[in-house]
């Protein structure tokens, strides 16, 4: 599992995170006197290229490939070792149709509550 960075001093200010979940995104530590910024011990780690994944499970959940389903056609395409997740450009009707076509074929749906859900 991917280690999760955090910016700087997030925990400290409201306005970097403290409270706002989706201002808790990565930023280069920048400052002149940035403990961060020079790895000094103690100081929360920075994104580095040693944190990188395998080749062999990016893009992929729990070992599965993920499949991008837009159509009923897309369907066919995944197999035992694949998950599903539905466009988000999809609208409701099609969404509907694809997820009763799924569970006929007894297929996972990752970003669809229910019965389908992991």
């Amino acid at each position: 599992m991917s280690k999760e960075f955090m910016r700087q001093d997030w925990m400290r200010h409201l306005r970097l995170g403290k409270i706002r979940r989706k201002k808790q995104k990565w930023r280069r530590p920048k400052g002149r006197d940035s403990k961060m910024r020079l790895k000094q011990k103690s100081y929360p780690k920075s994104v580095a290229i040693g944190y990188k994944k395998s080749k062999t499970s990016q893009g992929k959940i729990n070992g599965l490939k993920i499949i991008l389903i837009n159509n009923l056609k897309d369907l066919k395409k995944v197999g035992k070792s694949s998950l599903a997740i539905l466009g988000g450009k999809v609208g409701a009707k099609k969404k509907l149709d694809i997820i009763k076509k799924a569970e006929e074929e007894k297929i996972k749906i990752i970003n669809v509550g229910g019965k389908n859900e992991t």
